[in-house]
């Protein structure tokens, strides 16, 4: 039996779902995230099942994403945890059917306390739309599954309209990359954006002079182990010599290794400030096909340090 046109049927048949969902947002989805963002509590997420676990990925990309939130699991929210809950805190309730026992009973509660209900739901006609403030619509024409019974390009829809009110949010936040990496500080992504040149520059610097003979400048280099030396004049840099300098040099003239630096270095090089991030200084090497700058002081000029393309 061949899989892959079953996959691929899937995989159009919930593209298209999603192509639909957009089609149809409104003015509810507009109100939804400007409820969110008038808020002064928590954005507080709940669904049983399936919808429950959609309902925490939406909470963990709107808290990444400078959304206050929170997840309330349903059946525990009816013994006890609604003392979670604060009137200012706006509720996601998410039920595909808009029927869920454990969902649709938390209403009379969540109205007497005062919060707005934002819910998610694929029939406008069901009870929890129908009690809700607000009402998105994530219905979609049939399941993927060949029964059309298990959640699939229902749960599909319901966690896209939950990025698309993260993506909203963050725009209308501004929120930045540097926020982003706030909240992330463990991550590799957290380390790049947080991270200073400062932070992980070679501070021992292999220096050399014009003067400098081919020999004595190739001994500083290889000592250094960072494939390059920084050219001083009277302790300004003025040029750097690099593995690929010495090569070229070398090929064109054999007898280079006779003359000193001067006949060979290059000359104005690309520097970075100490204060600069880390990433930036990576995406500038990147760009310039170059694998280490030196470091400048951002307040003398001076030369303090090296960093590497993967330091």
């Amino acid at each position: 039996m061949n899989h892959l046109p079953i996959a691929k049927d899937a995989l159009n048949a919930q593209s298209q779902a999603i192509s639909q969902l957009a089609t149809r947002l409104d003015t509810q989805f507009q109100r939804a995230v400007e409820l969110i963002l008038d808020c002064k509590g928590r954005a507080a997420v709940c669904g049983m099942g399936k919808s429950g676990l959609i309902g925490q990925k939406m909470v963990a990309t709107f808290a990444s994403t400078g959304t206050p939130s929170l997840f309330l699991h349903p059946a525990e929210a009816f013994h006890g945890d609604l003392g979670m809950l604060k009137p200012s805190d706006v509720l996601i309730l998410i039920s595909y059917s808009g029927e869920t026992e454990e969902v649709v009973k938390l209403i009379p509660s969540l109205k007497s306390f005062g919060n707005k209900i934002i819910a998610m739901t694929g029939d406008g006609e069901s009870t929890l739309a129908r009690h809700a403030d607000i009402w998105l619509d994530i219905s979609v024409e049939r399941e993927v599954c060949p029964n059309n019974l298990a959640p699939t390009t229902s749960t599909l829809a319901t966690m896209a309209m939950g990025d698309a009110l993260a993506v909203a949010l963050i725009a209308a936040l501004d929120f930045k990359p540097m926020d982003f990496a706030r909240y992330h500080p463990g991550g590799s992504l957290g380390r790049k954006l947080l991270t200073r040149v400062s932070d992980v520059m070679h501070t021992n610097t292999p220096k050399v002079t014009r003067n400098t003979s081919f020999h004595n400048c190739l001994l500083v280099m290889t000592s250094s182990r960072l494939g390059l030396a920084l050219v001083m004049e009277d302790e300004k840099l003025i040029g750097i010599v690099t593995d690929g300098d010495l090569r070229r040099a070398l090929l064109g003239n054999p007898g280079v290794v006779n003359e000193t630096v001067d006949s060979f270095l290059t000359l104005s090089p690309h520097t970075v400030k100490a204060s600069a991030q880390l990433s930036e200084a990576e995406a500038y090497m990147l760009d310039h096909k170059i694998r280490a700058l030196p470091v400048m002081d951002d307040d003398s000029g001076e030369v303090v340090g090296i960093v590497e393309i993967f330091d």
